[in-house]
C-alpha cells in the first residue's frame, strides 16, 4: 500500500498545478477558523460575533464544520480526474504496466491515494473543529466534546465516495474536463429519477427515498444541512423546523457500496480497454 501511495504522490507532485490544488484543498477547510472570528458591525449600533452565537459549541461544531468543509472537495476532485487524464495523455499508464505494475495495482494506487488525502483532510478539519470548540464552547466536558464526533467519519466516507466517483468518470472519459462535466450530468439524472419516481409512486416521500439511494444524493445525506438545527438551538419554540440530522449507519453503508462499485468499475474499464 505505502509503495503504491508513494508512487502516486511522486507523479502528483511533479505537477505545479496539482501542488497548488492539493494545497488549496487542505487550506480552504481552515476558513472555518476565519469564520469563527468574524465580527460584523451593524452601522455602529451593535457588533455581531459569530463565535459568540453558540454555533461553535460542542457538539454542534462537528456538524457545522464538516458540512461546510465538504464543499471544498471539488478542488481535490480536479486532482483525482487529472491523475487519470494525465496518465492517458502522457502515455504513462502504458509505461507503468510495461514496468511491471498490474492493472489492479494501478487502480489501487489511485484509490489508496484517495483514502490517504481523505484521511489527512479529515484529521485537519477534526483538529480545527476541536481547537475552535475549546475556545468558544460553553461545554468542555469530555462526554460532550466527543458526542457527535461521528460527523468526522461521515466526512471521511463522503470524501472517499465522491473522489471514487471522480476516479470512475476519469477512467470512463479519459479527460479531466469531461469527467467533471459528468458530475453535472449525474446531478441532472438524479433529479430525473426523482421526478420519475414521483410519477410512478405518486408520493413525494417515496421519490425522496429513491433519490437518497443515488450516488450524489446519498453522499449529501451523510451530513445534512445544519441551518434548521442552529435555528432550533437558538429558538426552541421553532420545533416545526425539527428534522433528522443524525449520521445513520445505513447512509454510510450506501456510500461505501457506491464506492466499492466505482472502484470495481474503474478496474473493469482498465482491464477490458485497449491501451
Amino acid at each position: 500500500m505505502l509503495r503504491l501511495i508513494n508512487l502516486e504522490l511522486q507523479k502528483l507532485l511533479l505537477s505545479r498545478v496539482n501542488k497548488v490544488l492539493i494545497f488549496i484543498s487542505f487550506i480552504l477547510p481552515f476558513t472555518v477558523l476565519i469564520l469563527s472570528s468574524i465580527k460584523i458591525n451593524f452601522f455602529g449600533f451593535f457588533t455581531l460575533e459569530l463565535g459568540e452565537l453558540g454555533i461553535f459549541n460542542f457538539p454542534i461544531i462537528w456538524h457545522i464544520t464538516t458540512f461546510f468543509a465538504s464543499y471544498f472537495k471539488l478542488f481535490f476532485a480536479i486532482v483525482v480526474v487529472s491523475m487519470i487524464g494525465n496518465e492517458y495523455s502522457n502515455k504513462t499508464i502504458k509505461q507503468n504496466l510495461i514496468d511491471g505494475l498490474s492493472k489492479k495495482e494501478f487502480i489501487l494506487s489511485k484509490f489508496y491515494t484517495i483514502v490517504f488525502f481523505s484521511l489527512v483532510s479529515t484529521v485537519l478539519i477534526g483538529v480545527a473543529s476541536f481547537l475552535i470548540g475549546l475556545y468558544y464552547s460553553s461545554y468542555t466536558e469530555a462526554s460532550i466534546i466527543v458526542r457527535e464526533v461521528e460527523y468526522l467519519l461521515a466526512y471521511f466516507v463522503k470524501l472517499i465516495g465522491f473522489f471514487s466517483l471522480c476516479l470512475f468518470f476519469g477512467m470512463l472519459v479519459k479527460r479531466s474536463a469531461f469527467a467533471l462535466a459528468f458530475l453535472f450530468v449525474l446531478y441532472i439524472v438524479e433529479w430525473l429519477v426523482f421526478w420519475g419516481s414521483y410519477e410512478a409512486f405518486e408520493s413525494t416521500d417515496m421519490a425522496w427515498k429513491v433519490k437518497n439511494f443515488m450516488p450524489l444524493e446519498s453522499m449529501y445525506k451523510l451530513i445534512d444541512q445544519p441551518f434548521q438545527r442552529i435555528i432550533i438551538t437558538k429558538y426552541p419554540d421553532k420545533m416545526d423546523l425539527a428534522y433528522d440530522y443524525a449520521v445513520h449507519w445505513y447512509e454510510i453503508a450506501i456510500v461505501l457500496g457506491w464506492t466499492a462499485l466505482f472502484v470495481f468499475l474503474s478496474y473493469r474499464l482498465l482491464k477490458v480497454r485497449d491501451l
